[in-house]
């Protein structure tokens, strides 16, 4: 306990030494510039370096302090920096999804017109049951909005299927790919095929077609298919897709071959569904003939 009491009183009086040494030597700094004798000499070797480091401490601090303050600026405004671009990122992606939904949107529409024949209703995809293709999906219409089974499923582009479960405000439809037998036709020539579809054909993009016939009616690539009038529950003249390559089958009879489909199956977001059935047509076509 005495050692310590005798380290701290001799600190003390170890600073009020070095105190007293600096006062003489700023007086002596002082009388020497006055009378420039041996005392300059003197101050020369001890005041004079003391004072340039002192001010070079000073500087140095003074410096110091305000890159700190300059860095602490240009942290700020790099802080401020990043929010206006991710505000702006966040801005142009809306743009983007909006102009998208817009594009979709007049899509539909002109579809909307070029069947204008038939009632429609929109609706939006909520789930699908396929990661990759919409094979099978819901839409967020159902009884509650008079959707009912059969009721063909368009896209902005041309046909995607055919509604085949129906809840109060929801429907299931199922795509023309696991369709295995839509009766189809050739846009310009009215000859009949059958389209079909499966996930491996649509992992290439494309539908297949046979049953065509090998006759003098010429079919180019590029040709519209439709559905035809003789579908059980596909309404006529419905876009399917293009012919991409035809060939004539072994038997010499009949052609075959791809299309590529007007509906982009891994997209889909929003479509149209026509509010009558094939069935409620052809009825609708018998009550007028009888009277």
């Amino acid at each position: 306990m005495k050692t310590k009491n005798q380290t701290s009183f001799s600190s003390k009086y170890l600073l009020l030494a070095l105190a007293i040494v600096c006062i003489i030597l700023m007086g002596l700094s002082g009388f020497a510039d006055a009378r420039k004798g041996p005392l300059s000499w003197v101050a020369g070797y001890t005041v004079v370096p003391m004072q340039k480091g002192i001010n070079t401490v000073g500087l140095w601090i003074s410096d110091l302090t305000d890159n700190f303050s300059t860095l602490q600026d240009m942290k700020a405004e790099n802080r401020e920096l990043r929010e206006k671009l991710d505000a702006m990122t966040i801005e142009n992606n809306q743009l983007k999804q909006n102009s998208a939904t817009l594009e979709r949107l007049q899509e539909l529409y002109k579809m909307d017109q070029n069947t204008a024949d038939y009632p429609k209703i929109g609706a939006n995809v909520i789930a699908s049951e396929n990661s990759n293709w919409f094979t099978r999906f819901t839409i967020d219409k159902g009884s509650l909005d008079g959707i009912k089974e059969d009721m063909n499923v368009l896209s902005g582009a041309g046909l995607v299927g055919i509604v085949t479960e129906v809840g109060p405000n929801y429907s299931i439809v199922s795509s023309v790919i696991d369709d295995k037998n839509v009766s189809s036709m050739i846009l310009t020539t009215f000859d009949k095929c059958i389209v079909s579809g499966n996930l491996t054909l649509m992992e290439d993009g494309l539908l297949s077609f046979n049953q065509l016939a090998n006759n003098e009616n010429e079919v180019p690539v590029g040709e519209q298919v439709v559905t035809s009038n003789i579908s059980d529950k596909y309404l006529q003249g419905l876009l399917i897709g293009y012919v991409s390559e035809i060939n004539v089958d072994s038997n010499n009879l009949t052609r075959s071959g791809y299309i590529i489909p007007a509906t982009n199956f891994r997209e889909l977001q929003e479509v149209l569904v026509i509010t009558v059935t094939k069935e409620d047509l052809i009825k609708s076509e018998t009550t007028i003939n009888e009277e």
